[in-house]
């Protein structure tokens, strides 16, 4: 396995795709590719779990909440700025629990 890199490569220096060993990905931090980042607002989370099941890097977690409840956590390590988390995001009345912020 290759050794994690010590500085953000960027979309510039990352190796070419199928140069790389298997079961390397971990490594890679895709999330440097973002423009964007989710920022949860808590209280418009209704905990039903679609920006988890939608996410397609595994970037969400699920973590319990001060009221009990299960709240995103988003690992900007892997997160890619896609948006799709908070295009699924229902959230309460009609208020997003989930929004995209410029980095």
């Amino acid at each position: 396995m290759p050794a994690l890199p010590k500085e953000k490569w960027g979309h510039k220096k990352l190796p070419m795709a199928g140069s790389t060993p298997p079961g390397s990905a971990k490594f890679f931090r895709t999330g440097d590719w973002a423009a964007k980042r989710p920022k949860l607002i808590i209280e418009n989370c209704i905990s039903c779990l679609k920006c988890y099941f939608f996410c397609p890097d595994s970037a969400i977690t699920m973590v319990e909440g001060k009221d009990g409840k299960k709240h995103p956590e988003f690992d900007y390590f892997y997160c890619k700025g896609c948006g799709v988390c908070a295009n699924e995001c229902p959230g309460r009345k009609g208020e997003k629990a989930i929004i995209m912020e410029d980095i």
